[in-house]
């Protein structure tokens, strides 16, 4: 499930929030995107997996939310990939 995530998040998010979850995507600066780093704890600790996937479904700001397009567990997997970043 965490490797389907990596390679999802990869494709789709990557671009805005880095590779490496740290809120360094190559698209931050054209886009005038302000990005968290996941890998400072308190960041994801503050938000709850619900809170995480609804981020992922609806989109906030300038993201777009994956709406229908991606399956429930597949976003939980993609929560869950999310939260791996703070552990490193």
């Amino acid at each position: 499930m965490l490797a389907a995530a990596k390679k999802m998040f990869g494709y789709d998010c990557a671009m805005c929030h880095g590779a490496k979850g740290d809120g360094k995507g190559e698209m931050t600066e054209s886009m005038q995107l302000v990005m968290k780093d996941w890998h400072d704890p308190p960041v994801l600790s503050a938000m709850s997996d619900g809170q995480i996937y609804d981020l992922i479904v609806k989109g906030k700001d300038k993201m777009a939310g994956e709406g229908d397009r991606m399956q429930p567990v597949k976003v939980w997997g993609m929560v869950l990939y999310v939260r791996t970043f703070a552990k490193k």
